[in-house]
C-alpha cells in the first residue's frame, strides 16, 4: 500500500498548521517595533504589519505547495517519516530564514526611527548667543 497520501495530508496539515503560528506570533509581536518605528502611527503600523503578514503567508505556503511534490514511493511508515523529516525540515528552515529576516527588517526600521529622532533637537533654538572674544572667559 502507497502511504504518499498520509504522508502528504500530514506535512500539509503540520506545515500550514506552524505557517500560520510563525505568521500571528509575528504579527503580534512585531506590531509593536512597527508602532515604534513609526512614531506612534497606530493605523500606519497595523497596515504595514497587515502588509507583512500576507507576504509571509504568500512565500511560506508557496513553498509548501512547491515542495509537496515526491519523486518516491513511500510504502512503509518508515519511509512516511522519513519524507516528513525531509519535507518539514525545509518548510522549518525556510520559516525561520524568513522570521530572521522579518526581525532584522523590524530592527533596521527601528534603529533609523531612534537614529532620527536622536539628531532632531528636542527643543527649537530660542537665540543667539554670541561668542566670547579671544582669551576672555565667558560667566
Amino acid at each position: 500500500m502507497d502511504l504518499s497520501v498520509v504522508a502528504y495530508a500530514i506535512y500539509l496539515l503540520v506545515s500550514i498548521g506552524l505557517t500560520i503560528w510563525v505568521a500571528r506570533t509575528l504579527s503580534r509581536n512585531g506590531r509593536i517595533f512597527l508602532a515604534d518605528v513609526l512614531h506612534g502611527n497606530e493605523k500606519l503600523a497595523d497596515a504595514v504589519n497587515h502588509l507583512l503578514v500576507v507576504g509571509f503567508y504568500l512565500v511560506n505556503l508557496g513553498l509548501v505547495a512547491l515542495y509537496l511534490q515526491d519523486d518516491g514511493t513511500v510504502d512503509t511508515s518508515r519511509q512516511v517519516f522519513e519524507a516528513l523529516s525531509r519535507k518539514l525540515g525545509v518548510v522549518l528552515l525556510v520559516l525561520g530564514l524568513m522570521h530572521l529576516g522579518n526581525v532584522f527588517a523590524l530592527n533596521k526600521f527601528r534603529r533609523r526611527g531612534i537614529m532620527d529622532r536622536e539628531q532632531t533637537p528636542p527643543v527649537a533654538p530660542q537665540g543667539y548667543t554670541r561668542p566670547a572674544p579671544a582669551g576672555q572667559v565667558q560667566g
